[in-house]
């Protein structure tokens, strides 16, 4: 056998050791298959917690969640944004993308949420009820999206007339104005304020004032893995999936 026959026959020889592993490479995300969920910020502890539990029972898997206001993710889908799964913090948010045609079927309800007021820790402002926030600089989520459209009711509620200092995209946002000492106090989730720990001091709100938001969750329409999708559902409406949102200060649904 000559060199270039030599060097040929290496060459084969390489490949058809690889030819298992080249051939593993295909699907979605390096071989794995790819689960795109989009879900409330408010969902984000909780649902990294859960994609944690999903991807150690699928490990051929790989759970890609996308966090954001719950209008701003039913727009994406809206306009042909690819997913599998959608879970909002309001049934209005969901409902454009059920009116549009773009859920598998009627959306679940999986989970309740109150509204807190946040302070940072030294609470320089000496906020101590909703009404105390006409006398301070505080920041709401834009009413636009759930948390703010809460934020308004209850302010509307407590019969605060004052203008927030300013309109945040989302509850993350809030949280971190309120933590960094750029704002004397803001209204939040409870389940947020529980994640933020020492970061914020929360008060609650009373009953008579306060605002609950129901969760809601669907596999979109056209999704490439609807029955990966049925199981990610499932796990959050289970038992496991609940006790998972009720360590974080969600209410039942």
């Amino acid at each position: 056998m000559n060199r270039t026959h030599r060097r040929l026959a290496a060459a084969l020889a390489v490949l058809f050791l690889l030819a298992p592993t080249l051939a593993g490479c295909g699907g979605d995300s390096g071989g794995r298959t790819q689960l795109t969920v989009l879900a409330a910020a408010s969902l984000t502890e909780t649902f990294e917690q859960l994609e944690e539990s999903f991807e150690k029972e699928h490990p051929e898997v790989d759970v890609v969640i996308s966090f954001g206001s719950s209008s701003a993710l039913a727009e994406q889908i809206n306009q042909g944004s690819p997913a599998d799964v959608i879970a909002t913090a309001d049934d209005n948010s969901i409902g454009l993308v059920a009116d549009d045609g773009n859920l598998e079927a009627a959306p679940t309800k999986f989970a309740t949420n109150t509204l807190v007021v946040v302070t940072p820790p030294d609470n320089p402002a000496d906020v101590s009820s909703v009404g105390d926030l006409a006398a301070a600089d505080f920041v709401i989520c834009d009413p636009s999206v759930p948390c703010g459209s809460a934020a308004q009711a209850i302010l509307d509620n407590a019969g605060v007339a004052a203008t927030p200092k300013s309109l945040e995209a989302d509850v993350k946002a809030v949280l971190t104005k309120v933590s960094l000492g750029e704002a004397d106090a803001g209204l939040v989730y409870v389940t947020d304020a529980k994640a933020a720990g020492d970061d914020v001091s929360a008060l609650d709100i009373g009953a008579d004032v306060n605002v609950v938001n129901p969760y809601y969750i669907a596999v979109v329409k056209d999704s490439d893995h609807s029955d990966l999708a049925d199981e990610w559902v499932s796990l959050v409406m289970s038992p496991a999936g609940q006790d998972v949102l009720a360590a974080a200060g969600f209410g039942m649904p």
